[in-house]
């Protein structure tokens, strides 16, 4: 069993794995459920674990927070696996858009972050997405077009 300190490490590497993008270390602690010198603790004890094993992921400081990111190293195998088109963001947020769609942008805003916004923006440009506004509210409602089935041959998606 993972003492409480540890556990408190693993979780925010899980924060910062689903969220995909930088977090403040406010964000971080408030998705954590801990006091901002706790998770700034575990966040150290993340960073110096990443730094001293031989991995392909890195956390890192940006100006707008901290990110779980692949090293520099590793970049080229993005283009090589990941479809030049959608970056891992906009794939995340896609898979989300098909698996709970119909879904309003304001929920998935408050699953993916606010870099959802861009993303949507370059699936709808794209043809993956459909953007429709939603009768009752300001919100958009998201979901995935036939092209989206067809450039990723599937025929449907599961029951969720």
């Amino acid at each position: 069993m993972l003492n409480p300190r540890h556990r408190l490490t693993t979780t925010i590497e899980a924060i910062l794995y689903l969220k995909a993008q930088p977090l403040s270390l406010a964000a971080i602690a408030e998705y954590a459920g801990c006091d901002r010198a706790s998770a700034e603790a575990a966040l150290i004890e993340l960073m110096e674990d990443y730094a001293h094993r031989p991995s392909a992921l890195e956390v890192v400081e940006t100006e707008t927070g901290y990110s779980l990111q692949l090293r520099e190293a590793f970049q080229d195998l993005i283009q090589t696996l990941i479809p030049v088109e959608l970056g891992v963001g906009a794939l995340r947020t896609l898979a989300v858009i098909a698996l709970k769609g119909p879904i309003a942008q304001t929920d998935l805003v408050h699953l993916r972050g606010s870099g959802v916004y861009q993303q949507v923006q370059e699936l709808v440009e794209r043809g993956f997405v459909r953007k429709q506004r939603q009768t009752s509210g300001r919100s958009y409602c998201l979901q995935v077009t036939n092209q989206f089935y067809q450039y990723f041959q599937v025929e449907q998606l599961p029951a969720i």
